[in-house]
């Protein structure tokens, strides 16, 4: 049945339409396929009333395909009661897996995935180099680590691999940063929180409490030793040298030497870019870049992080989402000097004025070949409750919409949220935005994690205006994908470049693959991957509406890597 599904699943990539007809272009970007699907799932924040920060902060989710076959399967994290709430109940994280005819199936019990922690951000990726992924659960409590046993089970090494996080965790990746083919680990935190503490809003109501109200702490980075352990090297590599409350976190070469650095999203302190020197250290270099502030010099209440090239000029710019009454952030990389807040002249302020943002991504939503964008959102103050907002009286007042963004191609967006279906339409109080394929039809579908709701999956169905192409970095010598490749396709005289990477939005984890829409032609003239060590090759080029899996050492290799 798996292979008969797998031959279906290959000829409906080859068979969709590249342009839809004029009815098409009406429909509702994205359908809500949660109910539908059978994806049962709700976060539960912890004890209303206290007012204990950790709950207002959310859970995260990934999609990930744990056993192999093919297709993507869902994990998401749950809340429940905090620890100082002396409470003996706990709920467990979920795993569901994906059946032959796209719905979902709880298999938590079987798996051993059903960490009762108190979760917050997840990284999946294989950390032993035997084909499997493995899973990374980031708890308000100690975190732990899965192994992959590849019998739809997984294993608890938290404590056989070194692992001794037991604070605040925020968002996490894996990076081999260090190039030795196996994945480390960078691991945000976020404060000290500190249940005794009781915080007043404007309106003199009690409310959760600002990240300035608590002690902060440096973050984690562990780097992997290749033989199932990890060795804590914060203090080594200078990445403890900063205390701040981070939230969000990727990892990608943004200084174009051909080595991956770490960019992290600090809540109302100045970003960090750790630029890698390598040998071994850090060197913090974001105010120097440009990309610690905005352009008046203050510091943002930075939550999700997201990376891409949003102008079509082949690099790479970021954007932060922030709190209400602060804009999120686009800033602009030119390529030589650093990077350019240009959020206001590039349509991005105005729209994200009155809501706090949470997970964040660039996509093309309608492949015409650049990075539209979107944003979940949800306040963490009260403020009088959306007229549409159908939760409880009390998450009724940190409700908000999300919403979507269109790139006109030079990197100038639109708000287009009246397209966006049930994505915009509903009114929650939303934290992890995940991508991925989850129906192999060649665009990136939303999962959206909610607090005190249900997590949403939502199907792409916007109007295409062009073909696409999925792209696979794999390293074989390594036997799983190649996180942070990049990855530039050439057709028809235009470049595109994106990243195949999980690791980047608000506590989530996604499809590292690549996604490329491209109007106008019907196939791609070559593809060059430059890969996480740096080297790069072009391989061949391929007919669009198809999914490629291209292997490290296949290719012809580039002689000068960055030219």
């Amino acid at each position: 049945m798996k292979q008969r599904l797998a031959l279906l699943v290959c000829a409906s990539y080859l068979s969709t339409p590249a342009i839809p007809n004029a009815d098409a272009q009406d429909r509702a970007f994205f359908t809500e396929v949660t109910e539908e699907v059978g994806l049962d799932f709700e976060q539960d924040p912890g004890t209303e009333g206290y007012y204990w920060a950790p709950e207002v902060m959310g859970s995260g989710g990934a999609f990930f395909d744990f056993d192999g076959d093919g297709d993507l399967d869902i994990y998401l994290l749950q809340g429940g009661p905090l620890p100082e709430s002396k409470s003996t109940k706990r709920l467990p994280n979920k795993l569901f897996r994906q059946n032959d005819d796209g719905s979902f199936e709880d298999v938590t019990e079987s798996s051993g995935l059903g960490n009762t922690g108190y979760g917050t951000g997840v990284a999946i990726g294989d950390v032993n180099n035997d084909g499997l992924v493995d899973v990374y659960v980031g708890n308000y409590g100690p975190d732990a680590l899965y192994r992959n046993k590849g019998n739809g089970t997984f294993e608890d090494v938290t404590m056989a691999s070194g692992i001794a996080d037991n604070a605040w965790t925020a968002s996490v990746t894996f990076c081999d940063y260090d190039a030795d083919g196996f994945l480390d680990l960078y691991v945000s935190r976020y404060v000290k929180h500190d249940a005794t503490k009781k915080c007043i809003s404007r309106s003199g109501a009690r409310d959760y409490c600002s990240a300035q109200s608590f002690d902060y702490e440096g973050d984690t980075l562990y780097r992997n030793d290749g033989d199932g352990t990890f060795t804590d090297v914060s203090t080594k590599t200078g990445i403890a040298t900063v205390e701040a409350p981070g939230l969000g976190v990727l990892c990608q070469d943004l200084t174009g030497d051909g080595l991956l650095d770490f960019y992290v999203a600090n809540d109302g302190e100045a970003n960090q870019l750790w630029e890698n020197a390598g040998d071994g250290t850090f060197r913090d270099q974001a105010i120097i870049m440009g990309a610690a502030l905005n352009a008046f010099g203050r510091p943002e209440a930075s939550m999700g992080v997201a990376v891409g090239d949003v102008d079509g000029d082949g690099d790479f710019d970021l954007f932060m989402t922030h709190l209400i009454n602060q804009t999120n952030t686009l800033y602009l990389n030119d390529g030589t000097w650093g990077f350019e807040d240009v959020t206001s002249a590039r349509g991005l302020g105005a729209s994200s004025l009155e809501y706090t943002g949470f997970g964040t991504a660039f996509v093309d939503l309608d492949l015409d070949g650049d990075l539209d964008l979107a944003v979940v959102n949800g306040r963490v103050d009260q403020n009088p409750p959306n007229p549409d907002a159908k939760l409880s009286d009390y998450w009724n007042l940190y409700a908000e919409p999300n919403f979507l963004l269109e790139n006109d191609g030079s990197g100038k967006f639109t708000e287009v949220s009246e397209k966006g279906g049930r994505f915009t339409s509903l009114v929650e109080v939303s934290r992890g935005l995940v991508l991925g394929d989850i129906d192999r039809d060649g665009d990136f579908d939303f999962l959206v994690t909610n607090l005190a709701g249900r997590a949403r999956l939502f199907r792409n169905d916007a109007p295409r205006k062009g073909r696409y192409l999925m792209v696979r970095a794999y390293d074989p010598a390594l036997k799983r994908d190649a996180h942070g490749a990049v990855v530039t396709v050439s057709a028809s005289g235009k470049t595109y470049v994106r990243i195949a990477d999980s690791g980047y939005s608000y506590l989530s984890a996604n499809e590292p693959r690549a996604h490329f829409g491209i109007p106008g032609t019907s196939r791609a003239d070559s593809i060059r991957v430059r890969w996480p060590d740096g080297s790069e090759e072009v391989f061949p080029g391929v007919e669009l509406d198809q999914a490629v899996t291209l292997e490290k050492g296949k290719g012809r290799k580039v002689a000068k890597p960055g030219n």
